[in-house]
């Protein structure tokens, strides 16, 4: 995907703010901010319908699948979803790709002309903007330049205090809720519920992925707390799949469905499923009137880069998945079984390449690795802050033998090699930021 010249000129531009993604830091999160710059711009974010969609895993597919079933029933979308690969771009975008050029070009000047004329001490609180409260205030602007029909937005982190959290939406969705980010939102399942719940508004319908016990009664409390309708995904759809031709055939059952559902998602796991289920419940809920076709091509249609993608390379399997937390990575390591198994590809054990950030939990997670042939562990790509001893001691402690390489390029080339010679499958796993590493490599050659 190339860059569009309007967003090159806005990424040198954002270059000079905090970029929480690349440098973490505690008690940087705040509402009213957001809240002034988009009272500034004439508030773009209420000038379209959207859907607010939060928590630890699935979100981002989630949110695609949303657009996509969208896209399939005429309806033109905004999808807003983060981080990105290979291309700014994919963050602000549509379900079927970027947006036209002319788009970003108006949003990002009027985005760069408003901030310049904004002193510093006019700032709530004269505090300094940050880049992702920049980048949430752009894709504002370009679904209100694009006039879309819908926008799409996943949070960042959390929910309460995300900068994405200035939007009324008809219909908000929690994905599945898992101890992530601890250190920002809480160590534990009941303190990052009540986070992630902070995107529940007052009347509007909320539909519940599936939910560990605890996490449940948080969320449902606030909705109830906010006259919110709950769907719980549990109550109203059943979901069923097999891998066939590297596909997922899918089937969803609900009372909300004139039928079953019936479709083969390019987006590979039973997690995906329940995405995929997810997303159904989510739009019939919004639009009753919408047709089953629409949401079987929908789904079929969407794509979402790192998310278990299958990459031929050289004659050779290379899978491609982002996962980042202990239960992300069960599935992932689940579904590449059932995926080696029905695609007879299970003669040669798999090998793997490894790497995470600071702060995720590396133990667990190490904990989680077997029967892969070989292991290389790195870095997650030159820009994301990562603990290569906590690792290389996560791994140990597991009882794993690996080579470790500081180099992430290196790693690369070396995991491909490795991989290459025994005409093994590769996994390359933990961070989105080291598949991005991954695929720029493979596209350079």
């Amino acid at each position: 995907m190339k860059e569009h010249p309007s967003l090159d000129r806005l990424q040198q531009w954002l270059d000079s703010y905090l970029n929480f993604e690349k440098l973490p830091q505690k008690d940087i999160f705040w509402l009213d901010t957001m809240e002034f710059l988009c009272q500034k711009l004439g508030n773009p974010q209420d000038t379209f319908p959207s859907v607010h969609v939060a928590g630890s895993k699935g979100k981002g597919s989630t949110s695609v699948m949303i657009a996509s079933i969208l896209e399939a029933a005429g309806y033109t979308t905004g999808l807003y979803t983060s981080p990105h690969i290979l291309s700014f771009a994919e963050r602000v975008a549509s379900a079927k790709g970027p947006l036209p050029e002319e788009v970003y070009l108006a949003a990002s000047t009027r985005l760069m002309e408003t901030v310049a004329a904004i002193p510093t001490r006019a700032l709530p609180g004269q505090r300094p903007i940050t880049w992702f409260e920049l980048v949430t205030t752009f894709a504002f602007i370009c679904f209100q330049e694009a006039h879309v029909d819908w926008g799409i937005f996943e949070t960042g982190l959390g929910g309460r205090l995300d900068a994405t959290n200035v939007i009324m939406p008809k219909i908000s969705v929690i994905t599945p809720i898992e101890l992530e980010h601890t250190e920002f939102l809480g160590n534990t399942i009941e303190k990052i519920a009540a986070e992630k719940a902070g995107i529940i508004k007052e009347g509007v319908p909320v539909v519940l992925g599936l939910q560990q016990e605890a996490a449940k009664l948080v969320l449902e409390a606030r909705a109830k707390e906010l006259q919110s309708p709950v769907i719980s995904l549990e109550k109203v759809i059943s979901a069923s799949g097999r891998i066939v031709q590297g596909k997922m055939e899918a089937q969803l059952e609900s009372p909300l469905f004139s039928r079953p559902l019936t479709t083969r998602l390019s987006l590979l796991g039973d997690y995906q499923l329940w995405n995929a289920a997810t997303a159904a419940v989510t739009v019939k809920t919004l639009l009753p009137d919408l047709p089953e076709e629409a949401m079987e091509q929908g789904l079929a249609q969407a794509t979402l880069p790192g998310r278990f993608e299958v990459v031929e390379y050289h004659q050779q399997i290379i899978i491609l998945d982002g996962a980042h937390t202990p239960n992300s990575v069960r599935s992932t390591l689940s579904t590449l079984k059932r995926y080696l198994e029905e695609c007879g590809l299970s003669e040669k054990e798999p090998q793997l390449l490894f790497a995470c950030a600071a702060d995720k939990d590396a133990t667990t997670m190490a904990r989680l690795v077997s029967g892969f042939s070989r292991i290389t562990l790195t870095r997650p790509g030159g820009e994301k802050q990562s603990d290569p001893q906590l690792l290389q001691d996560a791994f140990t402690a597991a009882g794993h033998h690996f080579t470790y390489l500081a180099d992430y390029r290196a790693a690369i080339h070396h995991a491909l090699e490795e991989a290459g010679k025994e005409k093994a499958p590769l996994l390359v796993t933990g961070s989105f930021y080291l598949l991005a590493e991954v695929k720029k490599l493979l596209e350079a050659q």
